[in-house]
């Protein structure tokens, strides 16, 4: 008989001290819980955890330890009609496992309910076909690393997928491909480096499932938005497959990074789990206790609300769903060191009751806690519930993806008219829709493409999805595209490729230039193509992984963004903390305005200008002499000045220098090349041809 003490009741999960394992369970439907520990060839032994503190179940077992494998029955109410489904026929995941082992076979053990019958209950034993929870060794020798903490306007962000990034780089050894050990592997950090990333943004590492409608189809959930264990890395990411090892591997990789100054952010999502709608598995919480986990709906509690398109949402009005994900994020930062966040859905956090309410409960643990205050907090400003589009509106210290900066500035190139004052915004900060929160230029993640999409080849190369891998009929991903195909749909003559070599110029050079956070998406910067599929959730293959093979285009477009990311690095006016005046400031010594909006005659731009919609070209003065802001130890911040002659129509305009802005200026990129040699300069006055569909930018000399 396996002995057990009482234990604690805290902290929740398995917790190992050296010489033995506390477990701890919340569940305030539970009449019994029984811990379940499993051995090598399967077999089961049973302990019921007879303590319960505030609906904590908890014991401790001595001489149990890391590699143990584990798991819950939670004996209760059956009763769907008023939101209650334990079940101790079903083995629960520990919703604290810090590890987790194998992956979710799909049966029919694995549904609370007879298929077709979704009222009546199963009782089929579900362990032969569920994970497991894993307890893990806690210790690692961080040594002295320490979070890069890169200031928010010097910060360039990298979205990237553990698996797509690295499955197929011939540099980095076959065995570990595709992991966390290849991701702190030396050739990434290299590529990281070469192009100023300063913070890599990890597509979801938490313990996820793959749906059994796509495994039926032999697809797999490949982005990963489909948690069940929110303190476990997803196992099938790591090297060496041994149980609890993902946990040591992830830790490696982050400070491989953080030896490399470059920051880890977690693509988290809290908003929904794994178990689906009323017709989904029984895995872990809902098992565990249904109605205090999750949101139901109040007419018919059988049923769940949701505002994420997933089957249900996570009860945020739950102090303890709330405690688990508060601790979950907690546990990020303190023990795997990582250095910000980026939720998923973030509008459904904010939901209390239907409404989303920027001060609920969620933002208001998170602006007082002593250790998620102090680290990167980025929103995916949407849902699918109603009002869920909430760009602009998250509280002070938050960023935010800002969706209105990719629909303008591609708008803008695939020439639509009247986008000349949004783009003004978008190039600047988008001061309209933060500055009235206290917020700065830096709270506007600006991003092109992103995961969810086409990608930037693709951008430039469909007009429409084209999605057929996925099984679904062409109903999945958005209609929505904005993009342009340069004249042709799919691969094309070379005159059409070299005009969509421009463009990706374009987008890159607008992106790295603006005020605000640039994100890459990866493979980006080396023509990464999907062939038109903007929704590649479900293809873990060549469609969706980097192709790092040497194509002399893609080499150069890997050169150019080199370059504008280094030139952002190296001038801060092109990173401003604070937004412009629009006006001269004191201290200026040119007595300029910090910023002015030129025609391409050179004349200050009148509203007639900003209103006429054909316009599609306009010059930007970023007057280096003019920042106001002060650097890190006080002192007055001056640098260049620059031009940005931005010209979305399809035909060349000529350029009239400006007079009074300064008298002589030099090439720093040309769009219509890969690489810029152009050495002459340019005189006030002076006419410059700027061709269709490119930005030239002119530094003063």
């Amino acid at each position: 008989m396996t002995e057990i003490w009482p234990g604690d009741p805290y902290p929740l999960g398995a917790t190992y001290d050296g010489a033995g394992t506390n477990f701890a369970l919340y569940s305030e439907a539970a009449e019994k819980v029984e811990l379940c520990l499993f051995d090598e060839r399967g077999g089961e032994t049973r302990v019921a955890l007879t303590e319960c503190d505030g609906f904590v179940w908890h014991g401790y077992l001595p001489g149990i330890g890391p590699g143990q494998r584990y798991g819950y029955r939670v004996h209760g109410p059956y009763d769907p009609a008023r939101g209650h489904r334990c079940n101790p026929a079903k083995l629960l995941l520990d919703p604290y496992a810090k590890a987790i082992e194998g992956e979710v076979r799909w049966h029919q053990a694995v549904y609370g309910y007879p298929f077709g019958e979704p009222d009546s209950r199963d009782d089929t034993d579900s362990a032969p076909y569920v994970p497991r929870s894993i307890v893990i060794n806690p210790f690692f020798g961080w040594g002295h690393d320490r979070p890069p903490a890169t200031p928010y306007h010097d910060t360039v962000i990298y979205e990237a997928h553990v698996r797509g990034l690295t499955r197929r780089h011939p540099k980095i050894p076959e065995r570990i491909r595709g992991t966390y050990a290849a991701l702190g592997h030396p050739e990434i950090i290299d590529h990281l480096l070469r192009l100023g990333v300063t913070a890599i943004e990890l597509m979801p590492v938490h313990q996820f499932v793959t749906d059994q409608v796509l495994a039926d189809r032999g697809l797999t959930n490949y982005w990963g938005y489909n948690t069940i264990g929110f303190f476990a890395p997803h196992n099938a990411y790591s090297s060496t497959g041994q149980r609890g090892e993902q946990v040591l591997e992830f830790k490696a990789m982050v400070k491989a990074l953080h030896e490399a100054g470059i920051e880890v952010i977690l693509d988290v999502v809290y908003n929904h789990t794994a178990e689906g709608s009323h017709l989904g598995p029984t895995l872990s919480m809902r098992g565990i206790d249904n109605a205090n986990y999750y949101r139901l709906v109040e007419e018919d509690r059988r049923y769940y609300l949701d505002t994420t398109g997933t089957g249900n949402s996570l009860f945020m009005r739950s102090p303890h769903v709330l405690q688990l994900i508060m601790d979950s994020l907690r546990y990020w930062v303190t023990e795997m060191h990582v250095d910000g966040f980026r939720f998923d859905l973030a509008a459904t956090l904010a939901r209390e009751l239907h409404e989303v309410d920027r001060l609920s409960a969620f933002f208001d643990l998170v602006q007082q806690d002593p250790v998620l205050s102090q680290v990167k907090l980025i929103a995916e400003p949407w849902d699918v519930g109603p009002g869920g589009y909430q760009v602009g509106n998250f509280p002070a210290r938050w960023t935010e993806w800002n969706g209105r900066y990719r629909d303008t500035i591609r708008d803008l190139w695939r020439g639509q008219p009247a986008a000349l004052p949004e783009f003004a915004s978008r190039l600047t900060g988008s001061s309209d829709l933060y500055q009235d929160d206290s917020r700065r230029p830096a709270a506007s993640i600006n991003f092109v493409t992103c995961h969810d999409g086409f990608t930037l080849h693709d951008l430039v190369s469909y007009e429409n999805k084209h999605n057929e891998a996925n099984g679904e009929g062409g109903r999945d991903g958005t209609d929505d595209n904005r993009s342009w195909n340069c004249g042709a749909e799919g691969p094309a003559s070379p005159a059409i490729e070299e005009l969509r070599q421009q463009q990706k110029r374009n987008f890159l050079t607008t992106l790295f230039l603006s005020q605000g956070v640039p994100m890459l998406s990866h493979g980006d910067e080396m023509g990464r193509t999907q062939l038109g599929n903007n929704n590649a959730y479900c293809q873990d293959n060549e469609l969706s992984w980097v192709d790092w093979s040497d194509a002399p285009e893609n080499r150069m477009l890997l050169e150019f963004t080199e370059n504008l990311s280094r030139l952002r690095r190296e001038h801060p006016v092109f990173r401003r903390r604070r937004f412009f005046y629009g006006r001269p400031v004191r201290g200026s010594e040119d007595g300029l305005s910090d910023i002015a909006w030129l025609t391409p005659a050179g004349e200050k731009m009148t509203d007639a200008d900003w209103n006429a919609g054909h316009a599609r070209s306009l010059a930007v003065f970023l007057n280096g002499e003019a920042i106001t802001e002060p650097d890190r130890r006080g002192r007055r911040i001056v640098d260049d000045s620059f031009l940005l002659l931005f010209n979305a129509h399809h035909e060349a305009i000529r350029f009239t220098i400006p007079k009074g802005y300064g008298d002589m200026w030099a090439t720093e990129i040309d769009t219509t090349v890969p690489v810029t040699v152009e050495s002459r300069l340019c005189r006030a006055g002076e006419e410059v041809e700027v061709a269709g569909r490119s930005v030239r930018v002119l530094r003063r000399v």
